[in-house]
């Protein structure tokens, strides 16, 4: 990208990180990883397994301190206050974190009270996803992918500026991924920005790519015997 363009972007940016770096353990996952994200603006993680896709939405989530660098929303570090940045986001990860005794609609309205969201927003992101015949089932009955959407649904139940979502589209079908494209785009036409890891192809138009295979550190030379 040339530097003014990138200047320009930088100058518009809501959610931005500097030179961030990630450890697990001793091991350092990624290091000198920029990004800035406009309101309504879309990044996708690619990478190879192990490249820190996971772990950078974890330190964009504040669930994790990078290991240097910054993170900060409309120009403000958000280690002044983590508490804050996680009410303005939706994390969602691998695991769907149901309760498998309640019903759908009571879970998503249980996720959606804590970021204030009314019974009109829980039964029209069931409706979303096509979920509202299920919303008197027990989680327990709900199939892979009936779990996911309902996970999924989380993002249209309640309001969140932005959206880190872990490879939301594995273990959907194509009418599910459709249902999800389709509130990804009305989440950015209200200007909400989102950052999602994948490692299959999704048609998010105007989304900026991110690899954390550019952001590797040096393997370590092993010394001979």
């Amino acid at each position: 990208m040339p530097s003014a363009l990138r200047q320009e972007r930088t100058d518009l940016a809501i959610f931005t990180g500097a030179g961030l770096a990630c450890r697990r353990g001793e091991r350092l996952v990624f290091r000198r990883l920029d990004f800035a994200l406009p309101p309504g603006g879309a990044l996708v993680l690619t990478g190879a397994n192990g490249s820190g896709k996971s772990s950078l939405l974890r330190v964009m989530a504040g669930l994790t301190p990078p290991a240097s660098g910054t993170l900060a929303w409309g120009g403000t570090d958000i280690a002044g206050d983590r508490g804050a940045h996680r009410l303005r986001l939706h994390f969602i990860g691998h695991a769907d974190a149901l309760k498998p005794v309640l019903a759908v609609r009571e879970m998503l309205a249980f996720w959606a009270g804590m970021h204030g969201g009314a019974a009109v927003d829980v039964d029209g992101a069931l409706a979303r996803f096509r979920l509202e015949g299920l919303a008197d089932w027990p989680c327990r009955l709900l199939s892979a992918g009936q779990r996911k959407r309902l996970a999924l649904a989380r993002l249209v139940a309640s309001a969140a500026s932005l959206w880190l979502l872990d490879e939301p589209a594995n273990g959907l079908d194509a009418a599910a991924v459709a249902d999800l494209l389709a509130a990804v785009a009305r989440h950015r036409e209200g200007g909400g920005a989102i950052v999602l890891s994948t490692h299959t192809p999704l048609a998010i138009p105007g989304a900026e790519g991110l690899s954390l295979d550019d952001f590797q550190p040096p393997r370590r030379q092993e010394v001979p015997a």
